[in-house]
């Protein structure tokens, strides 16, 4: 999904592996529902993910098009 193969910093390389984080923390919280300190890193991680999902759709559509048709994004 990157530019190349070490691209790790691109909004779409960011917003995949923070969707990924995201969904890997999700599972932990379900069985472990009284886990603070891992459910606001999940909040952090939604908040950055949204940001870089805004700034991606902001410079370039049809980039944000693709990533969020790959990952499953709800497109508004």
């Amino acid at each position: 999904m990157g530019r190349n193969e070490k691209d790790s910093g691109s909004p779409e390389v960011q917003i995949s592996l923070l969707t990924k984080r995201i969904d890997e923390l999700a599972g932990h919280l379900k069985k472990h529902q009284k886990d603070n300190s891992s459910r606001r890193g999940l909040l952090q991680m939604v908040a950055d993910r949204r940001k870089h999902v805004k700034y991606l759709q902001e410079k370039d559509l049809k980039k944000y098009n693709s990533v969020a048709k790959k990952i499953g994004l709800k497109i508004k």
